[in-house]
């Protein structure tokens, strides 16, 4: 018979609430109880689990607790219940007064003058979750959490083409290689100095699940890996991050990847964005940016058939044949915005072949990105 009771203070519940609802699903097709959230009690630590069976995120939080147990609760519900209560302690209760799943049991939640009651689900068909048997590799957590914000963004979100969905970790020479595409714009990201992977040895992670990692890792200084045969597992403080591995062969994005180009643009990060960022704003309906290469300036342009158009002409070092090139203006700005340093370079063959961003003086980022034809 599920029972809890515990109290907890308002904002702490609520982001641990959060972080794991994000794990949930409200898929139709799939188990109802992959809705909610299983909450565990014992003594004063509260476990927080959520899970759509692909990703799972549990992290625990200390809590007053004053009756061990275990139940499960609609995660968006609940969450947004807590974040609407009025500042302080919130006190959780489910008393043992009903068989599990049989609808009558209440849990309520209240805080101050105000009182919810909410039916939990059924914990005997929620998953049960097993422990990590790899053995754990320690990286630290701010280089790995640069080159997600890096890389990740480059990752598919369209499930027709899974592979292109994850991130490769490869191991390399001197260290890791994280990649990513959509086949419009390839990320790459080299971590010399860590390592957790035997030679020759790559996977392929979920995008959605690191870009989730992203977010849990906050000011960790460490976090731990295990990667097991069909499963990756991170652990960054009190939080942990599961999630299955993807299968298929990533594509040899090698090829892309020329050993030299001719022409190499040279711009101030901040100006780049600042004028991309007005001239997109006449870049309807995907409308590329061109930009105009030559001399000591570049000029981006953005026109729309029967809207309007935006010039915007900004310094720049430029070394190669004048040329006018396109990008989407989306890519282009994650791309830059992707890249640590004061000045970024844009490295081109011709305005047909993918060209190559950088952090001026930089070799171990790399975001490549597709032209767009244009007239």
């Amino acid at each position: 018979m599920p029972t809890v009771k515990f109290r907890c203070e308002r904002d702490v519940l609520a982001d641990a609430l959060g972080s794991a609802g994000r794990a949930a699903t409200n898929r139709t097709g799939t188990l109802p109880v992959l809705a909610g959230v299983r909450l565990e009690v014992v003594g004063d630590t509260l476990t927080i689990t959520g899970t759509d069976l692909e990703l799972t995120i549990r992290l625990t939080i200390e809590v007053g607790g004053e009756r061990d147990g275990a139940t499960v609760v609609p995660a968006r519900l609940v969450g947004d219940i807590v974040k609407a209560l009025p500042a302080g302690a919130v006190e959780v209760d489910l008393a043992d007064s009903s068989a599990a799943g049989d609808g009558s049991s209440e849990m309520s939640i209240s805080a101050g003058r105000s009182q919810f009651s909410v039916r939990p689900l059924s914990i005997d068909d929620y998953p049960a979750q097993s422990e990590p048997a790899a053995d754990a590799v320690t990286l630290p957590a701010a280089a790995m959490a640069d080159a997600l914000r890096q890389v990740v963004r480059a990752a598919s979100t369209d499930d027709a083409r899974a592979v292109l969905t994850g991130v490769l970790l490869a191991a390399e020479d001197d260290g890791l290689r994280m990649v990513a595409t959509d086949s419009y714009r390839l990320a790459v990201r080299d971590l010399p100095e860590s390592s957790m992977l035997g030679s020759g040895q790559k996977v392929l992670i979920p995008g959605r699940a690191l870009s989730e990692l992203q977010r849990l890792m906050g000011n960790e200084e460490s976090l731990m890996v295990r990667l097991g045969e069909r499963e990756a597992t991170f652990e960054a403080g009190s939080t942990r991050l599961s999630t299955r591995l993807i299968e298929g062969e990533f594509p040899n994005y090698r090829n892309l990847l020329p050993s030299s180009y001719p022409n190499l643009l040279t711009i101030s990060k901040p100006a780049i964005i600042e004028a991309i960022r007005r001239v997109k704003i006449l870049a309807q309906d995907s409308t590329p940016v061109r930009m105009t290469l030559g001399g000591d300036t570049v000029q981006l342009t953005a026109i729309t058939q029967d809207v309007g158009n935006a010039v915007e002409e900004i310094d720049a070092q430029y070394e190669g044949a004048e040329m006018t090139v396109a990008f989407n203006p989306d890519y282009l700005l994650a791309g830059i915005d992707a890249i640590d340093a004061d000045d970024v370079t844009l490295a081109t063959m011709d305005p047909m072949k993918p060209a190559v961003l950088r952090g001026a003086g930089q070799d171990d980022y790399l975001y490549l990105l597709m032209p767009v034809r244009v007239p």
